[in-house]
């Protein structure tokens, strides 16, 4: 009998903690979850939100993600928590740097990925993740890279020119609504990437409360062209539930008016 599909249902998978090792001598927490049954057909390494202001690896649309993927979309989800960053599955070493040292995390994920031989590598950063995946990500091991909320607020034009002159696909997300950057802002300022594809995504915000699963959808249409989108609603066959208690004072990513070490915040009426 089918069931619905809720936040915190869990399809089957095969999911393992795993450590990353930086080139900097740091060790990572994370987790990879694969189909339970079969080879991947594709691969997300997942880059969080700002971990000061509550970003992680568990963020909603991080664990929906490796909750549903594997078994709705054949898909890998490598999760792990960058520098100084701390959820359920423990603490990884190092602390917040700004977007600058995190080009060994991210880097660290990306072999991770490569030696495990998962294939068709994609990034998928969420807001300060997209930061790190146009700095640090445009790496020959990955075929292109989601971009979910991007704010630009560290990357620079130089990371944009790298990423177009790579020709790698670059999709990003933007929320109507979002607090940093919206779809016309962003559809001028990643002109630079000829390849970029900006899709604005009516009513949602920043955080994708309640906009999880259009993300989700098109996530799949590009690392997944052949699996049938929108994702199944029901699940006929085994389901978990999983415990988000552990979360309830940021069950997503916490975007408060804190000082953050950086660039200033730009927002989408910033001047360039």
């Amino acid at each position: 009998m089918s069931e619905v599909i809720r936040a915190s249902s869990i399809l089957p998978g095969r999911r393992e903690d795993i450590e990353l090792h930086t080139a900097d001598g740091l060790r990572l927490v994370g987790e990879l979850a694969r189909p339970a049954d079969r080879d991947p057909v594709g691969t997300l390494i997942c880059l969080h939100p700002l971990p000061t202001h509550g970003g992680m690896m568990d963020s909603h649309v991080f664990r929906k993600a490796a909750w549903r993927l594997p078994a709705l979309a054949d898909l890998a989800v490598l999760r792990f928590n960058t520098r100084g960053t701390s959820s359920v599955r423990g603490t990884s070493e190092g602390a917040f740097s700004g977007a600058v040292d995190e080009r060994y995390d991210v880097a660290a994920a990306i072999e991770y990925a490569e030696f495990a031989d998962l294939p068709n590598r994609w990034l998928l950063g969420w807001s300060f993740g997209t930061d790190l995946a146009l700095k640090h990500g445009c790496d020959p091991a990955v075929e292109g890279a989601i971009l979910l909320s991007p704010p630009l607020r560290f990357a620079e034009p130089a990371d944009l020119a790298a990423w177009a002159e790579s020709g790698k696909p670059l999709v990003a997300l933007v929320p109507e609504f979002d607090d940093y950057l919206r779809p016309e802002e962003a559809r001028r300022k990643f002109a630079a990437v000829p390849q970029a594809e900006v899709i604005g995504v009516p009513g949602a915000k920043h955080l994708w409360v309640g906009d999880a699963e259009t993300v989700l959808d098109e996530v799949v249409r590009r690392v997944n062209p052949a699996a049938p989108v929108p994702l199944p609603q029901t699940w006929d066959g085994p389901m978990e539930t999983g415990d988000a208690s552990a979360y309830a004072d940021r069950t997503v990513a916490a975007f408060a008016d804190r000082p953050v070490d950086g660039p200033p915040q730009r927002r989408a009426d910033a001047a360039d």
